[in-house]
Order: structure tokens, then C-alpha cells, then sequence
């Protein structure tokens, strides 16, 4: 049987060659190892065409170019030779597409990530459409690696230094108006009239290069160079705190190729790029990539969902609008809001208006999408309109009688059918459900806060919720733009329950003396983006601490938090960033840079707690006592079924509370330490410090069976 090629070639009759790349069976194309003999029998039939006066490069696919290179070819690879060999391939198929004696223009439509957009970069001419779906960029670092067929080398020589390791170094995307200002692409236009455009450019024939902005090629001197590099390296190490070796060397190879040439810096490229995928922290990022698409895929239940086409809200808070809002921006359904008077409405409606003018002035959405988006979402004091709502989800105040009550009110007004899904951070939702009419609709649906920028939510059936209301809120979730993973119905679910017993571990480091930023600078060294106290000072220290007797009543001692030192700073007005009055000072906005951003600890606290402040433990030591507290947790939580899997719980952790990414994730990092060394520091760190360090019962089965948490579940590949 034929095999079906990738990349199709059809001449038109005034010699323009068309190139339209479409994987077969793919939803989207991504570049394989395979593809390089096909590219070069390709370039070859090229070369042979003498009447040809230019190529075009374009997708089959209807919202894709090409979303990058399929990054299972890394796990093939034994060695970090076999994968530099991997990298050498595609840098020879990009400089031979180069290298064709005529214009070469890459019309782009839809994600141009990755090998997608080094495809591009290794055209004469880009041109891309005005959609929304467009973006290119080059995200490799988040996986732990570096661009591996000439990005590296070519990008900074077509935008420059600054925009090209502003690109790499954060693997962030860019829009195409955003691509056409730095130069990326050389036009923006309709995407019904992409290929015609490109054409059009390809028959012009070989133009000159656009020389770079007088700025720019000032910034590539020499001692301009060797000052932006300087700068980058100390911006990055204070970025990863040397815990992701990709970005210093994203900026080792580029510095390579601009001061030694391209040749010296494709080779640095393909060799860093070998080595960097043999690295702990790849192996991590990369399995966080495999079991986040292999989430997308799971469905929350095998009974189908019920169709959703319009949600009610009860709440106009922080979270109710938040929650409005990417329900009508994201997932595009009209959303009804009630609250109990005019000024919750009001606040849910501003707190929308300024996520979607936000957008409008970033150029990221035109004023009559978001006057569109805007139209969808409606609120009032009444439940007028619920009557038409699917499904209802509950965002007020954290109080079981209160959310029992909206329940009832649910039901009266809405129909029998419509699922109630109660946004709460703590309550079971079996209690939240009792003496419900249909008590199978209800269920708990977890946002964080912020909700437009946080990406996890938890979906939390009782032991009678129906299956197709799971089904149908984890596919509202993901329509929301969201992470969803259905755990079980406990106190605390699994999020709060592993993160509780951390920040209690920070307070206690606390009322032992050692200071606010040793503590948060331990677990920020450790890799979490911000310290424990630090979040929580985010959080609100009422709100955080609010669960903690929820837990110990649940759980027992191990989750008694420090009561003298919470009550002394609850007792002090101290509730985190909302009332100014925290772990750190809050003062007024400041426009000098050097100001900015630095946050300093409230010294009051030690006073308010009768300790005085001294490093008395090294960094690391807080940093084992906080980690491995969570370390247990989650294994508890796995042992008790509250996660489904260890997909789920390595997920939940980094989507919702910052653990590591070049961790893994908990259960990836245990296994990476060994179920008997993490038992082991356990048992020391409970001689040390008391009983609640003690490891679960599943850690010490595995440390005496050598088990592996991976190993015991089907692997997400």
C-alpha cells in the first residue's frame, strides 16, 4: 500500500511551486524524524523544476501550520548523540529549503510553534493570517530544551538580540501583529486571501533583507553583545535559580553563533541540544507535557455529557466574576449572574469588562469581540433567567448552611435536571448535596483564584453524584480553558489538603524565629515560584488558614497548625496583601525600577509573635521540612483514592499550587528520589521534628518493595 506523503507539491501555471504539508490521520502536523528523506526527495523534484520562479509553503490543516516537532523522537533516543544526530537532521532539511535558488515564503496560518516556526525561519518570506488561532513561537525551553534546527541562530538575525532571547529564553508566543512589528513575518493579512498574498510575494522575486532598526543594530555590536548577555544571564539565574540548565544554555549557544558564526553556532545547537535532552529536569517537563495532553483526553467519566448552552451564576465576587468571565470569553456561552444586590453584579460585570479592555488595548481582540463577548453575560438579584441554565455553579461565601440553601433555591427555580456545582475550596460535597430533591446532580467544581490566569480546577463527585454531570462539568471546564481533574470527595480534596500541611510547616519555621524571607527564599530556591508565607499573603491569611481546623478535625494532629502563632496574627488585623497587613509591607505603587518588585518582610510580625528573627537552619533544611510534608500528603491522598491516578496528582500539584515543574511533579519527584530515601528523610525529619513526619503506610510499602509510583500505573506516552 502507497504510503500517503506529508508534503504535497502542485506547480501552478505561472511556475509557482505549492507546498501544502498535511499529516495524515493528525488533527495537527508536527514534524517526524521520518519526514526527513520525504523533505529532501522534495527539495530535490525543486531543483529539477528550471521554469520554477518561486515556492509556497502552507497547511492542509484548517487551524494549524505546523504546531512543532513531535517530541516522541526525544524518548527514542538512548543517548544525548542520538538526540544532537536528531537535531543535525533538521538543521541540514532547513539549510538545503534555504539554500533553493528562489523565493521560499512560509504562509502561516493558525500555531507556528516549535519546528513549526523554525520551518518558517528557514524561508526567504514569511506572511501570516489575522486570526485569532495564529501564534508563533518557539516554546522549546518549557520542556527543558533549546530549539534544534537553526532557531537559535536565525531568529536573533532576523528581529535581533533583545526580541529573540525575549522569545526563547520564555518560549512565549507571539499574535501576528505583534510578529509583523518585530519583523518575524513580513505581512499580516485575511486569511482568505493568505496563499494569494504569498504568491504574490513569492513571484517578486529575491528581495533585499529589511535592514534591522538602527537600534537593533546597534544592540548587535560587539560590547552592546557582551552587556545584553551579562544582563540575560543574571536576569535568568534569578528567574530558575540554576534549576533549569536550558536557559543558560539557550544563551551560550546564541552568544556561540553571534560571535564565533552560524556554523560554530548550529553545531553548539545541536550538541547543547542532545545533552539538554538527557537532563533530569527534560525528563520532567516532558512527562508533564504527556500527562497534561493525555488529560485533555479524558472524558471524567465513560456516560457521555449532557449538552451545556447556557450557565448561571451565583456570586458576583472575585470568583463568581471570574468564573462568568472565561465562561463567556473561553468557552463562549451565555452566562447569567445573580448576587443578593446591584454592587456584586456591578463588580462581576466591571471585573469582566476590564479582563476583555485589557485585551482590546494589548491588540489581542478588536472593541466590537469584546462588546460581543460582553453582550453574553447578564446578571440581576432575581433568578430570572435561570429557568433556561443547564447548569448553575455556586461561588459564595464558603458556608454550608448558605450553599444548602442555594441548592434548594436551585431547584425551585431552575429544572429538575440542572446540575449544581458549588465552587468551594473545603465543604464535602455530600453535605452540600444532603436533602438535595436530585441529589446526583450536584457536585463541587474547585476554581483558584485568579481564575483567568490559574489553570487547574478540581471536579469533585459524592458517592451519588450522576456520572454524565461529571462527564459534563469536566467538559465545561475544559471549553472554560481549564485543567480539570475529578478527586475525591474529602476534606480539603487534594490540592488544599497536600498544600495546608506546607505553609503550616513555614509558620511553625516562623514561631521558631527564622526569618520571612529565609523561609520563602528556601522554597523559592527549591523552585516554587513564590515562598509559602508569601503566598499566603496572596491568598489572604484568614482565608488560608480558615481550613486548617477543617483538616485537623478530619485528619488528626498531623494537620494542627501552629495555633499561638496564627491566633497572634490573626489577632493583629493581618490578613496578606487585601488589607495591606501581612508577612510583607504593602506600600504604594512606585515607579522607580529599582523599587519595583522587591518585596520586603513586615519585621512587625516577630514582635507580634514574640520570637526575635535568626537564621538558625540552613535554607535547605526548611525547604525538606515544607516539600516532604507535601511529599506524604499526596501520597496519602493516592493510597485513599481521593486521586484517580498519579497523572492526576502530579498535574493538580503544578497547575495549582507552582510545585516544581522541573520536578515532575510530586509523584514523579519521589520516584525520582526513590520510595526508600523519601521514607528514609521522612522517618529522620519525624525524629527531629514529631510524629507528623511520619511516612504513610504506601511509602513504606514501596521503600520495602521498591516500587515506583509511575511503574504501578499505565504510563501517559
Amino acid at each position: 500500500m502507497e504510503q500517503i506523503s506529508a508534503f504535497n507539491l502542485a506547480v501552478s501555471p505561472d511556475n509557482i511551486a505549492i507546498v501544502t504539508i498535511d499529516v495524515p490521520g493528525e488533527k495537527m502536523n508536527t514534524l517526524r524524524a521520518e519526514f526527513v528523506n520525504e523533505v529532501k526527495n522534495l527539495l530535490g523534484e525543486l531543483n529539477a523544476l528550471n521554469e520554477l520562479e518561486g515556492v509556497v509553503l502552507i497547511s492542509g490543516k484548517p487551524d494549524n501550520f505546523v504546531a512543532g516537532a513531535d517530541i516522541r523522537m526525544i524518548e527514542a533516543c538512548q543517548t544525548a548523540g542520538e538526540a544532537s544526530q536528531l537535531a543535525r537532521a533538521g538543521q541540514q532539511v532547513m539549510a538545503e529549503l534555504s539554500s533553493l535558488r528562489v523565493p521560499v515564503v512560509a504562509a502561516i496560518h493558525g500555531a507556528c510553534l516549535g519546528g513549526g516556526l523554525e520551518l518558517a525561519l528557514a524561508c526567504h518570506s514569511r506572511v501570516c493570517s489575522d486570526s485569532p488561532q495564529t501564534q508563533l513561537g518557539l516554546p522549546e525551553v518549557q520542556l527543558g530544551l533549546l530549539p534544534g534546527s537553526g532557531g537559535t541562530q536565525r531568529l536573533p538575525r532576523l528581529i535581533g538580540l533583545p526580541g529573540a532571547l525575549d522569545m526563547i529564553l520564555t518560549g512565549k508566543s507571539l499574535r501576528p501583529r505583534q510578529a509583523k512589528k518585530c519583523g518575524l513575518v513580513d505581512d499580516v493579512v485575511p486569511q482568505s486571501i493568505l496563499l494569494a498574498t504569498a504568491v504574490s510575494l513569492a513571484k517578486k522575486g529575491s528581495q533585499p533583507a529589511q535592514p534591522l532598526p538602527l537600534k537593533t543594530r546597534f544592540l548587535a555590536g560587539k560590547l552592546a553583545r557582551t552587556l545584553i548577555f551579562n544582563t540575560a544571564r543574571k536576569k535568568t539565574l534569578a528567574k530558575t535559580q540554576g534549576n533549569y540548565p536550558a536557559a543558560e544554555r539557550i544563551l551560550d549557544v546564541m552568544e556561540t553563533g553571534l560571535s564565533s558564526g552560524m556554523t560554530n553556532g548550529l553545531a553548539a545547537e545541536a550538541q547543547a541540544f542532545g545533552e539538554l535532552a538527557m537532563t533530569p529536569e527534560s525528563a520532567a517537563l516532558r512527562s508533564l507535557f504527556f500527562a497534561s495532553t493525555d488529560l485533555k483526553k479524558d472524558p471524567g467519566s465513560a456516560t457521555p455529557p449532557v449538552s451545556v448552552k447556557r450557565v448561571g451564576v451565583l456570586g458576583g465576587g472575585l470568583m463568581g466574576g471570574g468564573i462568568a468571565t472565561v465562561t463567556a470569553t473561553k468557552a463562549g456561552l451565555p452566562v447569567r449572574i445573580k448576587d443578593i444586590n446591584d454592587k456584586g453584579i456591578n463588580h462581576a460585570l466591571q471585573y469582566a469588562w476590564s479582563m476583555l479592555d485589557k485585551k482590546v488595548r494589548r491588540r489581542h481582540l478588536t472593541a466590537s469581540e469584546r462588546n460581543l463577548q460582553m453582550a453574553r453575560i447578564s446578571g440581576g438579584t432575581d433568578y430570572r433567567g435561570f429557568g433556561q441554565c443547564q447548569l448553575v455553579i455556586e461561588a459564595v461565601f464558603e458556608d454550608l448552611a448558605l450553599k444548602q440553601k442555594m441548592v434548594s433555591e436551585i431547584q425551585e427555580h431552575c429544572a429538575p435536571d440542572t446540575i449544581f456545582a458549588s465552587n468551594t475550596s473545603s465543604l464535602p460535597i455530600a453535605e452540600i448535596a444532603r436533602g438535595a430533591d436530585a441529589p446526583g446532580r450536584v457536585i463541587g467544581l474547585h476554581y483558584f483564584s485568579p481564575v483567568d490566569k490559574m489553570p487547574l480546577v478540581e471536579v469533585i463527585p459524592h458517592a451519588g453524584t450522576d456520572a454524565e454531570v461529571v462527564s459534563t462539568v469536566v467538559a465545561l471546564a475544559k471549553k472554560q480553558g481549564k485543567t480539570p481533574i475529578v478527586v475525591g470527595d474529602c476534606a480539603g480534596f487534594y490540592v488544599n489538603r497536600i498544600l495546608a500541611p506546607y505553609i503550616n510547616e513555614a509558620i511553625r519555621c516562623l514561631a521558631e524565629g527564622e526569618p520571612i524571607e529565609h523561609i520563602d527564599n528556601a522554597l523559592v530556591k527549591k523552585g516554587f515560584p513564590v515562598g509559602p508565607l508569601q503566598l499566603l499573603d496572596e491568598v489572604g491569611i484568614d482565608i488560608g488558614t480558615k481550613i486548617m481546623p477543617v483538616l485537623e478535625t478530619a485528619y488528626g494532629e498531623r494537620f494542627a497548625a501552629p495555633q499561638s502563632a496564627v491566633r497572634a496574627i490573626l489577632g493583629d488585623d493581618r490578613k496578606g496583601r487585601k488589607n495591606g497587613r501581612g508577612f510583607y509591607l504593602y506600600q504604594a505603587k512606585t515607579k522607580n525600577p529599582f523599587k519595583a518588585n522587591k518585596k520586603q518582610p513586615d519585621t512587625s510580625v516577630y514582635s507580634v509573635l514574640g520570637v526575635t528573627p535568626r537564621v538558625s537552619k540552613p535554607g535547605e533544611e526548611i525547604a525538606e521540612r515544607c516539600l516532604f510534608l507535601m511529599l506524604n500528603e499526596a501520597a496519602r491522598c493516592l493510597d485513599e483514592n481521593v486521586l484517580r491516578s498519579v497523572r492526576d496528582g502530579d498535574i493538580g500539584a503544578v497547575f495549582g499550587i507552582g510545585f516544581p515543574p522541573f520536578l515532575g511533579g510530586p509523584f514523579r519527584y519521589m520516584d525520582s528520589l526513590g520510595a526508600s530515601e523519601v521514607a528514609t528523610r521522612l522517618t529522620q525529619l519525624a525524629e527531629r521534628y514529631g510524629e507528623r513526619f511520619t511516612p504513610c503506610g504506601l511509602l513504606q510499602q514501596m521503600a520495602k518493595e521498591g516500587e515506583f509510583f509511575w511503574r504501578k500505573n499505565e504510563p501517559v506516552q
